[in-house]
Protein backbone atom coordinates (compact mmCIF):
# COMPACT_ATOMS: atom_id res chain seq x y z
CA UNK A 1 0.00 0.00 0.00
CA UNK A 2 1.20 3.42 -1.23
CA UNK A 3 0.49 6.38 1.05
CA UNK A 4 -1.94 9.26 -0.40
CA UNK A 5 -0.61 12.34 0.07
CA UNK A 6 -2.05 15.36 1.43
CA UNK A 7 -0.93 17.42 -1.57
CA UNK A 8 -0.21 15.91 -4.61
CA UNK A 9 3.48 15.52 -5.39
CA UNK A 10 3.14 17.87 -8.58
CA UNK A 11 2.59 20.59 -6.52
CA UNK A 12 5.11 20.36 -3.68
CA UNK A 13 8.68 21.91 -2.95
CA UNK A 14 9.98 19.05 -4.38
CA UNK A 15 8.35 19.98 -7.70
CA UNK A 16 9.36 23.71 -7.91
CA UNK A 17 13.15 22.61 -7.74
CA UNK A 18 12.75 19.80 -9.82
CA UNK A 19 13.11 16.41 -7.95
CA UNK A 20 12.58 13.57 -10.25
CA UNK A 21 12.71 10.15 -8.48
CA UNK A 22 14.29 7.42 -10.26
CA UNK A 23 14.10 4.52 -8.58
CA UNK A 24 12.83 3.22 -4.75
CA UNK A 25 12.52 0.15 -2.82
CA UNK A 26 12.44 0.14 0.99
CA UNK A 27 16.48 0.42 1.43
CA UNK A 28 17.97 2.42 -1.22
CA UNK A 29 16.49 5.57 -3.50
CA UNK A 30 17.81 7.61 -6.31
CA UNK A 31 16.75 10.49 -7.91
CA UNK A 32 18.02 13.36 -9.78
CA UNK A 33 17.93 17.38 -10.41
CA UNK A 34 18.39 19.00 -13.55
CA UNK A 35 20.87 22.14 -12.55
CA UNK A 36 19.08 25.56 -14.36
CA UNK A 37 19.51 28.71 -12.85
CA UNK A 38 16.75 28.80 -10.73
CA UNK A 39 17.91 26.22 -8.37
CA UNK A 40 21.66 28.31 -8.12
CA UNK A 41 22.83 30.68 -5.65
CA UNK A 42 24.12 34.15 -6.92
CA UNK A 43 27.64 32.94 -7.44
CA UNK A 44 26.76 29.99 -10.15
CA UNK A 45 26.71 27.16 -8.05
CA UNK A 46 24.17 24.94 -7.38
CA UNK A 47 22.70 25.90 -3.90
CA UNK A 48 23.46 23.82 -0.74
CA UNK A 49 19.86 23.64 -0.26
CA UNK A 50 19.05 21.80 -3.13
CA UNK A 51 21.40 19.08 -1.87
CA UNK A 52 19.75 18.83 1.63
CA UNK A 53 16.26 19.04 0.19
CA UNK A 54 16.89 16.40 -2.05
CA UNK A 55 18.06 13.93 0.94
CA UNK A 56 14.99 14.98 3.00
CA UNK A 57 12.60 14.50 0.55
CA UNK A 58 13.73 11.04 -1.06
CA UNK A 59 14.83 9.49 2.10
CA UNK A 60 10.82 10.79 3.90
CA UNK A 61 8.81 9.52 0.61
CA UNK A 62 11.03 6.73 0.64
CA UNK A 63 10.37 5.59 4.74
CA UNK A 64 6.66 7.05 4.22
CA UNK A 65 5.98 4.27 1.44
CA UNK A 66 7.25 1.88 3.57
CA UNK A 67 5.47 2.30 6.81
CA UNK A 68 2.59 3.22 5.56
CA UNK A 69 0.72 -0.17 5.38
CA UNK A 70 1.39 -0.28 9.23
CA UNK A 71 -0.24 3.33 9.40
CA UNK A 72 2.93 4.74 10.14
CA UNK A 73 3.94 8.18 8.41
CA UNK A 74 7.44 9.59 8.12
CA UNK A 75 8.99 13.14 8.85
CA UNK A 76 12.69 14.21 8.87
CA UNK A 77 14.47 14.85 11.79
CA UNK A 78 17.94 15.65 11.64
CA UNK A 79 19.49 16.65 7.88
CA UNK A 80 23.17 17.02 8.22
CA UNK A 81 25.11 18.32 5.28
CA UNK A 82 28.77 18.06 4.64
CA UNK A 83 29.26 19.79 0.50
CA UNK A 84 32.40 18.41 -0.68
CA UNK A 85 32.52 20.07 -4.06
CA UNK A 86 30.50 22.38 -6.29
CA UNK A 87 28.06 21.41 -9.30
CA UNK A 88 27.66 24.41 -11.99
CA UNK A 89 25.80 22.70 -14.46
CA UNK A 90 24.42 19.46 -15.51
CA UNK A 91 22.43 17.36 -13.21
CA UNK A 92 22.55 16.76 -9.38
CA UNK A 93 22.50 13.06 -8.44
CA UNK A 94 21.55 11.77 -5.29
CA UNK A 95 21.48 7.93 -4.37
CA UNK A 96 20.33 7.22 -0.36
CA UNK A 97 20.98 3.77 1.08
CA UNK A 98 18.99 3.14 4.59
CA UNK A 99 21.40 2.16 7.29
CA UNK A 100 19.37 1.61 10.21
CA UNK A 101 15.30 0.60 10.12
CA UNK A 102 14.51 1.36 13.64
CA UNK A 103 10.50 1.03 15.71
CA UNK A 104 10.57 4.98 15.49
CA UNK A 105 13.43 6.29 13.46
CA UNK A 106 15.42 5.28 10.24
CA UNK A 107 18.94 6.34 9.13
CA UNK A 108 19.92 7.11 6.16
CA UNK A 109 23.21 7.69 4.20
CA UNK A 110 22.97 9.91 1.05
CA UNK A 111 25.37 10.73 -1.47
CA UNK A 112 25.12 13.13 -4.00
CA UNK A 113 27.38 13.69 -7.46
CA UNK A 114 27.71 15.31 -10.32
CA UNK A 115 27.45 14.04 -13.99
CA UNK A 116 31.27 12.46 -13.59
CA UNK A 117 30.38 10.92 -10.33
CA UNK A 118 32.22 13.20 -8.51
CA UNK A 119 31.20 13.01 -4.88
CA UNK A 120 29.86 16.79 -3.83
CA UNK A 121 27.84 16.38 -0.60
CA UNK A 122 27.18 13.54 1.83
CA UNK A 123 24.41 13.63 3.94
CA UNK A 124 23.41 11.41 7.07
CA UNK A 125 19.53 12.21 7.45
CA UNK A 126 17.44 10.49 10.76
CA UNK A 127 13.89 10.12 9.55
CA UNK A 128 10.88 9.60 12.40
CA UNK A 129 8.53 7.47 12.36
CA UNK A 130 4.96 8.18 13.67
CA UNK A 131 1.37 7.02 13.63
CA UNK A 132 -0.60 8.76 11.00
CA UNK A 133 -2.82 11.25 12.79
CA UNK A 134 -6.46 10.31 13.24
CA UNK A 135 -8.74 10.90 10.00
Amino acid sequence: MDFEPVVPLDRTFDALYGLEILARSDDEVTARVAVRDEVKQPMGLVHGGVYASMAESITSLATGWAVAADGMMAQGLSNQTSFLRPILEGTVHARAVRRHRGRTTWVWEVEITDDQGRLCALVRMTVAVRPLPAG
